[in-house]
């Protein structure tokens, strides 16, 4: 449409006169221009240089030989420094979802001294520039969700990119620096993480400490809306629930009481605004005011790639279907935790076998194999990996199993497959059935009970299931927690217990609380608590006041898999316990191409012999059946920067077909290319995932 002169001239004289308005009014904004603002919800922003010596983004100053080698130790143990700090939560977060042992593809496949190009180096793999910390929130202090902005000293305006890392787990906002934070680094792109409303926030409710954004901790009185997080309890209710069961603890995934999951894709946007703030701080000119900088980098000259694993990367989906203001670019994603609103019209089909429907949510599946898995692990509890399910108990667990009709047969061994069965027709991967031990006794009940708190908004002083969290003694009796591991647990903590020496236990216990596992049921038996995953199960399928609060919170978290057109790539490996496929990666790949049609742009990639932990590998019995799922991550993410830089393809849906590393003796033959080999861009037919009328097929 052309406007009239004269009404043009008259837009500009006014115009001109609220600029001059403005000015005299000591306005620091020029409407012409795009000015560069910092977002509202953002609190005080702290930054720091790192020389990339000393000190650096990647690896704290420890270098690929650090962050291989023990943990960095503190001057003062029960005062340790923000600095200090900082360097464990880089050395655990990294090594956490990373396979350190020798010969394992660290330094070799991956590692810092790998540069961008996948050619192994001699270099230590430091980098060296700037980190922007920040809390996001809403003026309450109860949110205070940690945003930071690493930008290297090799980021070029010219060309640049930004990187989201989103914190897997529970973890705090370092949860991504092995992962799309050092994908991002390596190749020059500001990376933007967030806790995303998890993270490392640990109230002492005995002695009233929390942490505050730098790690340290403190009086949760003196950090005020300064803490990460505190506890929603009055001084009465504090002293009431502290006189009733001493030396407890409450954490914010679990008691935060604001169910974050619901906002992952949220709080993962706000951390690309909040890149974007920085960046523009950074290299963008001065606005007519001489004090305001001005938008250089905006959506349409930077490359934005939603990243991250595990929950991290079900927050990057999420982020990509919110994102109205096109500030992602492309999504490369491994193992997202991604939850689906029921839909029968999917079918997943692999082999002889197919599942109606969009899966399953996590806390379904969770509770199930809560009840399921100690007693599956009978099935072969000498090739097992890892197997640390003591038999007695299990035996117990499948006793009780039995008389709740959840399973069927007469002896241990006839109950034990039975309990296996059902964790195969429920959706898990037959690959799994040797790693169901390990995970019930170092994830499954952890994740659950954190859940089951979280999407019913329960406090700590509700004990839900008559669980809480406490430091045990030999015996399994809470007892005061080590005030060293304490005051480093900004640095060495996973987010959730168990962690830092803070366990599950089992307030209902006959004879008083005590640590979950080794606890007592009625009739003076140990069975792994079967009352507890009971009462868990039924928040799932029951109708209490309780099961409804939980049952409105899952679905404050369902996903829409419309990824407005964005070319994405999911990686899963096959055998992911955790998450498994069937509930994840497999129907959000097949809900997406019912809801975008032929505009989706999303690519699956499973991966055979892989699985949720990479850490795990240094696990007994992993490092020879599994391979690094880290390194078909690190694939995905140069394919998908790749395409979005020059239009290079991307890969159609496919299983990569790996091959295990296996022994010689006793030992683990070292990994090699031949173990891992690359995505195809065009896979060959029996390897090819397809879609077709609602149908999705797993090459088997």
């Amino acid at each position: 449409m052309t406007i009239p002169r004269k009404n043009t001239r008259l837009k500009l004289t006014t115009l001109a006169a609220a600029v001059l308005a403005l000015s005299a009014c000591g306005g620091s904004s020029d409407p012409v221009e795009n000015t560069n603002i910092k977002p509202g919800y953002l609190g005080a922003v702290s930054s720091t240089r790192y020389d990339g010596s000393t000190d650096d983004l990647l690896t704290a100053g420890l270098g690929k030989t650090g962050l291989g080698g023990v943990a960095p130790t503190v001057a003062d143990p029960l005062k340790p420094t923000a600095a200090e700090l900082r360097k464990l939560a880089i050395f655990n977060n990294y090594r956490a979802i990373l396979d350190i042992t020798p010969a394992g593809g660290y330094g070799t496949l991956y590692g810092p001294n790998v540069d961008a190009k996948g050619t192994i180096t001699t270099s230590e793999g430091k980098i060296a520039g700037t980190e922007y910390i920040a809390y996001s929130d809403d003026g309450t202090g109860k949110q205070n969700i940690t945003m930071m902005v690493q930008v290297p000293a090799t980021f070029d305006p010219a060309k640049a990119c930004i990187v989201t890392g989103t914190s897997s787990g529970s973890r705090g906002v370092y949860g991504a620096i092995g992962s799309s934070g050092e994908w991002g680094l390596k190749n020059g792109c500001a990376v933007a993480y967030t806790d995303k409303g998890t993270g490392t926030g640990i109230h002492d409710l005995q002695n009233n400490t929390v942490n505050v954004q730098n790690g340290t901790r403190t009086d949760a009185a003196t950090a005020g809306k300064n803490s990460i997080f505190t506890a929603g309890m009055s001084a009465a209710e504090l002293a009431t629930f502290n006189a009733a069961t001493p030396n407890r603890f409450a954490v914010k995934h679990a008691h935060s009481q604001q169910n974050p999951e619901k906002d992952w894709g949220k709080w993962t946007l706000q951390s690309v605004e909040f890149a974007y703030f920085v960046l523009n701080e950074k290299y963008g000119g001065l606005a007519r005011d001489g004090v305001t900088h001005l938008k250089k980098l905006v959506p349409a000259n930077t490359i934005v790639i939603a990243s991250s694993v595990s929950n991290g990367a079900g927050s990057a989906l999420a982020a990509a279907e919110q994102d109205t203001q096109g500030l992602i670019s492309g999504v490369a994603v491994a193992e997202p935790e991604v939850q689906l609103a029921p839909d029968s019209r999917l079918s997943v089909k692999r082999g002889m076998t197919t599942l109606v429907g969009t899966g399953k949510p996590l806390y379904d599946y969770f509770t199930l194999a809560n009840l399921l898995q100690p007693c599956a692990a009978l099935v072969s509890p000498t090739t097992n990996a890892f197997n640390t399910v003591n038999a007695t108990i299990a035996t117990n667990r499948c006793t009780a199993l039995k008389n709740n009709g959840l399973i069927t047969g007469t002896t241990t061994a006839e109950q034990a497959t039975s309990a296996m069965n059902a964790l195969i027709q429920a959706g898990w991967q037959p690959e799994s059935n040797v790693l169901q031990a390990s995970h019930y006794s170092f994830a499954t009940l952890s994740v659950g009970l954190t859940y089951a708190n979280t999407y019913g908004r329960f406090s700590a002083k509700d004990n839900l299931c008559g669980y809480s969290f406490a430091a045990t003694g030999a015996t399994g009796v809470p007892t005061a927690a080590n005030p060293a591991a304490l005051a480093t647990s900004f640095g060495t903590s996973n987010g959730v217990p168990p962690t830092i020496g803070i366990n599950i236990v089992n307030n209902n216990s006959l004879g008083g609380p005590l640590l979950d596992a080794v606890s007592l049921s009625a009739g003076n038996v140990q069975d792994y608590n079967m009352a507890g995953a009971l009462c868990m199960r039924e928040l799932f399928t029951g109708t209490s006041a309780n099961a409804v609060r939980v049952q409105q919170g899952i679905k404050e978290v369902a996903r829409t898999a419309n990824l407005r057109g964005k070319p994405a790539l999911i990686v899963q490996g096959r055998a992911d316990t955790l998450l498994p496929v069937a509930f994840t990666g497999r129907p959000y790949y097949g809900m997406n191409k019912i809801v975008e049609g032929a505009a989706s742009k999303l690519s699956y990639i499973e991966v055979t012999n892989a699985q949720h932990f990479d850490a795990f590998l240094g696990f007994p019995g992993y490092a020879e059946r599994m391979v690094p799922l880290h390194r078909y991550f690190i694939q995905a993410m140069d394919m998908m920067y790749a395409n979005l830089k020059s239009g290079a393809a991307l890969p159609a849906s496919q299983v990569v077909r790996t091959v295990p590393r296996g022994l010689s003796g006793a030992a683990v033959n070292p990994i090699t290319a031949a173990n891992v080999p690359p995505i195809q861009t065009k896979p060959a037919t029996a390897d090819q995932i397809t879609f077709a009328n609602n149908v999705l097929t797993i090459a088997d």
